[in-house]
This record gives C-alpha cells, structure tokens and sequence, in this order.
C-alpha cells in the first residue's frame, strides 16, 4: 500500500523543497560565522600563544577578540536568525514586512514566556541552565532554541500568507493589506508564548529522550544517520535531515560555561570558546567528523576511479573536470559536482557511496574524532577544527589513517563495478567528449529559460550552495537536454519541483536569470 499518491508525493516533494530553500538563509552564514570564531579563538587562546609566541602582539590579539565575538554572537541568537531566514525564505512577496513581523514576534514570544514563569514563581535564578531556561535576545525565558525560532518563522509565514491582502473597514483602511501582518502576529506571539509555556518542558523532555533513544543505538545507529544523510543529499534535502542534530536537543545537550547548549554544532562552537575546555563533546563524532573522512579522502579516491576508466582519448577533458570537483570536495567539503558526475550514469555507485560514508561516521564514532565544522567537511574546517585545536581534544590523527585506506577502499570499489557493468561514467560514453563551445552568462541564461519552459513558466526561483531551486506551473514544459547543454551536471524533477545542478556558480546562474525575469 502506498503511503503516498503520486500528486501527493510530488506536493510533499514541493513543500520540502521550498522548506529546505528557506533554511538554506541562515545556514548561508554559518561558515563565516564559524571561521570567525574559529580562527579568533585558537590564534587568540593562551595556549596557542605559548606556543606561537610571534602572535602576542596587542594589536593582532585585538583583531582575533573581535573576530571571536563576532562569530560567538551569531551562534549565540540562532533562534531569530532561523525566524528571519524561514519567514523571509519562504514568502514570496513582501519580505520586509515579513522580516520585521518575525522579530516582533520573536520578542513578544519570550517576552511572554517570561511574564508566565515570573507569575508562576518558576523564574529561575543563578545557573538557569540546570532548569531549562536561557537568553534570548537579553530575555531570561525557557530554551526552546532553534526550534522556537523555526516555529516563530512558520507562524508568521503563515500568517503572512492568509494577510497580507486582507481589506479592513475604511476606518481601518491604513492598517490594511501587509501592515496588518505584523498586528496580527503580534496577538498570535502572546498564544505561542502560552502554549510554549505550558508545553515546552515536556516537549524538551520527550527530545532528550529521543537523543538518549537516538544515543543507545550505537554504532550501527550511526551507520544509519551517515547513510540517510547522504542518501537525502540526491534530493538536496539533507540539511532538514541533520540540522536537528546540529542545533537542537535530538543532538545531545551539555552546561558550557553555566549556559544549557543543545545540538553538536552549538556545543562545539560553544566550547571552542570557553579555555576550560578539555576535550570536545563526543556528540560531535557521531554527527559531524565522519565527513572528513569521505570528503577528503573517499571521494578522492572515486575521482581518480573515474578517471582511470575513462576512454584514453577522453581522459584530458575527464581529468580536468575531475580534478577540479575532486579538489573542491578536498577543501571545502562540497560535493556535489563530484558525485553527479556519477550519480546518473551510475546509481548503484551513488548507494554504495551513501553507504561507505555511513561506515565513515561509524568509524568517527568509534575513534572518538571529535572535530567540529562550520557546515562541511574540507581541509579548511580540519586544519581549523581539528589540527589547531590538538589532538587530545579532537583525535585528529585518526583522520588520514583512516582516510587513506578509504581512498583505496573508494577506489578499487567503483573502478570494479565501472568496469564489470560497464557503467558510462563521464569519458565512457559512446560518443567522444569535446571541449565544446563556452558559454557567456547571456546564452546560459536563455538556454535555462528555454530548457524551463520559458519566463512565464517559472513559478519560483532560488539556489542552495550548488543547485538551482525552481518550482515551475507546468513540469512537462521543462526540456532537460536543453538544460544539460546549458552546463547542468544533473538534473531532479518531482513534479513542479526541478533541481539543476550547476556546482559552485549556482548563485550567479541564479542571480543572472533573476535580472532577465524582472
């Protein structure tokens, strides 16, 4: 029996695809943030100046406090950074208002949530983290975290969506239309305040107990988030996948420096922070550090199997691709150029791949490698986040003598199943690759619009990191020979949803077409 019908799988593909473009705004910013505070902190930490004794100089240790702080604040207000990302992400007009609406009601929600625990004598005081509360925007009030934030967003989304064209009596006239948005979210945050009063703390138990549910699985439970995690990546849905884990209770919850942190990322950078930390939350080797490993390490090894297989007359062209999404995976931990080199020609590669990377999170796990990241796993993030932060807090060291035998494993793997069924694989396809005509941003942008049905067809349009994220009104007006030739790499559609995969310029293809569409 089919969970879901056909229509109904491609509107739930819709709505996942447009919830996962909304988050990708407040994700966008964490690596900066995270690099701030990375390198502010280890070039500025006692420590380090013991043993770099050239960096203490007043002026230099000036410049990496204030780079400290500035990516401590942001990690410090998530909650109203994932309110403004989902409401302002997921309206399609009028995001000012929108914008300013999700603060109000930031701030009337705790607002509110502290009025009740000051009434009800529940107002803690002295370590308020042992009890459940915290701050947020200088309001002591329960620590609902990111997912009061993302509720705060979906409500005034929403109410966005039913209000903004709302016509009021001619009395009323000057607060009609999207000034009455903010009005009505306003006596909304009051009820959300409430019930987040009456609810949260059962609600806060219920996902510590999945997180302790979630932790007694084991290193096969591991396995299992690795393997999900990749295999939502196909979909560009990964990041709803993880970032649970990431920032909030499911991902574990630890007292840094008297404050109740919750989620492995927010721990993490949390404890980078605070000197007395002795060794990183070992949360942080189950969701986080096994991407090292495949990103620096396995899918290298997959590159050079596609390059070894493919044809000898197509091997110049191959290698230069190849290198190029190897060396990007390397560095920055982005990997999808790479694996939609060979995700379409080779799904069975795309599973086993999934599953290799499963097997690298159980081996984080098992080793300890506790070395946290900004939204990836490159060499930036590894020398930043495990090499300057030693290996007794992180187990750095585990990571290439791991890595190098996965190289291999990444390797001899896909080159024997290349090569037994004969996968065509990029350099292995019946015709002969040329170099092929370069495009200016101009033919790009027409051949997409072309190949989306033209202007009048697209219904939505974003970007993630690598992809273009478009809902169109009719899906069978979508040409995907046309796009390929515009340089996609692949191509997802599920229903009015349709994925494009560009790589690193994604932003600007998108920007480009954005400037045609006005």
């Amino acid at each position: 029996m089919k969970l879901f019908s056909k229509g109904q799988g491609n509107a739930l593909f819709a709505m996942l695809q447009n919830f996962g473009k909304a988050l990708m705004l407040p994700i966008a910013i964490l690596p900066a943030a995270g690099l701030l505070l990375g390198i502010g902190d280890t070039l500025s930490n006692p420590n380090t100046l013991k043993a770099l004794s050239f960096l203490n100089i007043r002026w230099l240790q000036i410049i990496f406090m204030l780079m400290k702080a500035a990516g401590n604040i942001v990690f410090e207000n998530l909650p109203i950074l994932f309110a403004l990302g989902i409401s302002t992400g997921l309206a399609r007009k009028d995001k000012g208002t929108v914008a300013l609406a999700a603060v109000l009601s930031m701030l009337i929600t705790n607002a509110t949530i502290h009025t009740a625990l000051k009434l009800t004598g529940k107002l803690a005081e002295g370590n308020i983290a042992s009890v459940g509360q915290g701050m947020c925007l200088g309001i002591q009030t329960l620590e609902t975290g990111v997912f009061g934030g993302m509720l705060v967003g979906l409500m005034v989304y929403w109410f966005h969506e039913k209000f903004y064209r709302v016509d009021l009596p001619p009395f009323l006239g000057f607060f009609s239309g999207s000034r009455f948005v903010p009005i009505i979210c306003a006596g909304a945050s009051i009820c959300l305040g409430i019930c987040l009063y009456v609810i949260w703390p059962g609600f806060q138990l219920t996902i510590l107990g999945f997180g302790e549910l979630f932790k007694d699985t084991g290193y096969i439970g591991t396995l299992i988030y690795g393997f999900i995690l990749r295999m939502l990546g196909l979909f560009g849905l990964h990041h709803i996948f993880y970032l649970p884990f990431w920032t909030t209770g499911l991902g574990g919850s630890e007292i840094v420096s008297g404050q109740l942190i919750e989620g492995t990322q927010r721990i993490f950078f949390a404890q980078l922070s605070d000197p007395s930390t002795a060794k990183f939350y070992e949360g942080i080797s189950r969701f986080m550090s096994g991407r090292f490993i495949t990103m620096m390490f396995g899918l290298i090894g997959a590159a050079f199997a596609l390059y070894k297989t493919a044809k000898p007359q197509n091997k110049k062209i191959v290698g230069g691709i190849l290198f190029s999404a190897a060396l990007t995976s390397f560095l920055t931990g982005i990997t999808e150029p790479l694996e939609f080199s060979f995700l379409f020609a080779a799904p069975m590669l795309y599973v086993l791949h999934a599953f290799f990377d499963g097997c690298a999170f159980m081996l984080a796990h098992i080793f300890q490698i506790t070395i946290g990241q900004t939204f990836s796993g490159g060499l930036i993030d590894f020398i930043l986040f495990g090499i300057m932060q030693g290996n007794v807090k992180t187990n750095w060291i585990y990571v290439p003598l791991i890595g190098v035998p996965w190289f291999f494993l990444y390797y001899f793997s896909f080159k024997f199943l290349i090569e037994k069924y004969d996968f065509k694989t990029p350099g292995r396809e019946d015709d002969l690759l040329t170099e092929g005509k370069v495009l200016s941003n101009t033919e790009q942008t027409q051949l997409i619009l072309s190949g989306l049905g033209g202007r009048d067809n697209i219904e939505d349009l974003d970007n993630c990191i690598t992809r273009l994220r478009v809902t169109v009104k009719d899906a069978s007006l979508v040409n995907e020979e046309i796009l390929k030739s515009s340089g996609a790499q692949g191509i997802i559609k599920q229903g009015v949803g349709v994925q494009i995969i560009y790589g690193l310029h994604a932003v600007n293809i998108k920007n480009n077409l954005e400037e045609v569409l006005k």
